[in-house]
């Protein structure tokens, strides 16, 4: 069998495979390891079958969708899952056949509803429900202490103590743990009492998970992050760097938009700069840029509103339109020469 686990940050996703039938499964997969992932399949001659997300994800963006998209492989998720891109929807006891793998599915909520565990040979994939050292917080959208009681000391722990452990998430670089293992040393396990472990879960004063709301949309509705547009848009787009852009603008080779707010154009801006705030662009674009032929700089304060911008003007036609490279932050920490004047009006 073939046991790959991937980590990013503390996030764990895994890629199992029967090296027999060169057919694997992957677990998990995040976001920002695409690549890697599609790398590693190729490098390990694997054909995915299987995309499959132990539930859904609250604390990092999930690659399930386009990676099935990209590999032509089936999302996996279980039934009560809200996200519309699932294509297999699986409940307790039922198994995917990976090759001549077999593995076996275990619903397990709590942290979630629709967090569920993979059994395969001597291992289990648990998610977010038990961890190394510790369980998955309750305090989440669906979670449910009594639910997560349920998971842990009546499915799992009844495993066999041998049962190795593999989460889907760790931040001390520690690979996996088993059974036995979290029995004796856990401390959330040794509140056996259901009372006590609800009270001590609702008790957890835990910080929430930054981009807590757009993680769950996306993962939820399996719409695109602000980092996909971004990066998108970016492939659309060429730039342009600080000493080009200041140079053609002083040769008037170049016309200079700036598409931030109307109070942070009047506190400094690029000399000369038209303005239209990013979110009236297609509004009055043709008013303050009549030319669509025209070479345009387009910029904001850091570079990333500017290339979404950008990529929406040459979709409008202005073909030649770029994006200045680092933003008004960059032109102004490289001390190029700036403006402070009202916006135009509207």
């Amino acid at each position: 069998m073939l046991f790959e686990q991937i980590r990013s940050g503390g996030c764990l996703s895994y890629l199992i495979g029967c090296d027999k039938r060169c057919a694997a499964i992957l677990v998990d997969p995040h976001l920002d390891q695409i690549d890697r992932y599609l790398a590693l399949t190729s490098d390990r001659g694997m054909r995915v079958h299987y995309v499959v997300e132990t539930h859904t994800h609250a604390d990092h963006f999930s690659a399930a969708r386009e990676l099935g998209q990209r590999l032509d492989a089936r999302v996996v998720m279980h039934r009560l899952s809200a996200a519309p891109f699932a294509s297999v929807r699986v409940d307790d006891g039922e198994s995917l056949l990976v090759g001549n793998l077999r593995v076996r599915v275990l619903h397990t909520p709590g942290h979630t509803e629709d967090s569920m565990s993979l059994v395969c040979e001597d291992r289990v994939l648990t998610g977010d429900t038990l961890l190394i050292g510790g369980t998955g917080r309750t305090d989440l959208p669906t979670g449910d202490p009594d639910a997560l009681y349920d998971s842990l000391f009546g499915k799992l722990l009844g495993l066999g103590d041998a049962m190795k452990v593999y989460p889907a998430h760790d931040y001390k670089d520690r690979q996996f743990t088993t059974i036995g293992d979290e029995k004796a040393a856990n401390p959330r396990l040794q509140r056996t009492d259901r009372a006590e472990f609800v009270a001590l879960m609702r008790g957890l004063d835990l910080k929430m998970p930054d981009h807590l709301t757009e993680a769950l949309r996306t993962n939820r509705s399996g719409g695109k992050t602000v980092a996909q547009l971004i990066g998108e848009a970016s492939k659309e787009i060429s730039f342009m760097g600080l000493e080009e852009v200041r140079t053609r603008v002083e040769q008037g080779e170049l016309l200079v938009l700036d598409v931030r707010e109307t109070d942070a154009y009047a506190a400094g801006h690029i000399p000369k700069a038209r303005h239209i705030p990013r979110g009236q662009l297609e509004l009055r674009v043709d008013k303050v840029l009549p030319d669509p032929s025209a070479r345009v700089v387009v910029y904001c304060q850091y570079g990333k509103i500017s290339t979404l911008a950008a990529a929406t003007l040459r979709t409008m036609g202005f073909t030649r339109a770029v994006a200045l490279d680092g933003g008004y932050e960059a032109w102004r920490k490289a001390e190029f020469p700036t403006e402070t004047a009202p916006a135009p009006a509207a």
